[in-house]
């Protein structure tokens, strides 16, 4: 079970989307595709900054959110990013809010975290990281 990052997201919809990143995404049973509404969040943002925002957004609601299962941030994943946030801090390694209420989501659905970020998410205990934007 997988759980999409942003930027994972926002590659889909590239006027050239890479094919290694299609032919896996058609690998994987729809079921077994999720992503965060904290995710949802930032692909608004940047759709948002945009001149063709209305065409970009069309196609988010239309094809890639009705394909993912999307998880909300909730009391346990709240309980989870406290306590991942405390190590990542008490060893000097802060991370982005967003970033760790994502994986805070992914750890508590015990999802892989698919990004090209993965040194945003090093080191996150009980999480687990694919980056299917480097080269294969």
């Amino acid at each position: 079970m997988y759980l999409f990052d942003t930027d994972i997201i926002s590659c889909v919809v590239k006027a050239r989307p890479t094919d290694e990143i299609i032919q896996r995404l058609n690998a994987i049973p729809q079921v077994l595709q999720y992503t965060t509404a904290i995710t949802v969040g930032e692909v608004y943002f940047g759709a948002w900054q945009v001149a063709r925002r209305d065409a970009l957004i069309q196609t988010y609601e239309k094809t890639i959110f009705p394909r993912l299962t999307i998880l909300p941030y909730d009391t346990e994943s709240g309980r989870i990013f406290g306590r991942i946030k405390s190590f990542l801090q008490k060893r000097g390694q802060p991370r982005t809010e967003t970033d760790l209420q994502i994986a805070a989501i992914a750890v508590q659905h015990r999802l892989t975290l698919v990004t090209g970020n993965v040194k945003h998410f090093k080191d996150i205990p009980g999480l687990t990281v694919e980056n299917w934007l480097e080269p294969a």
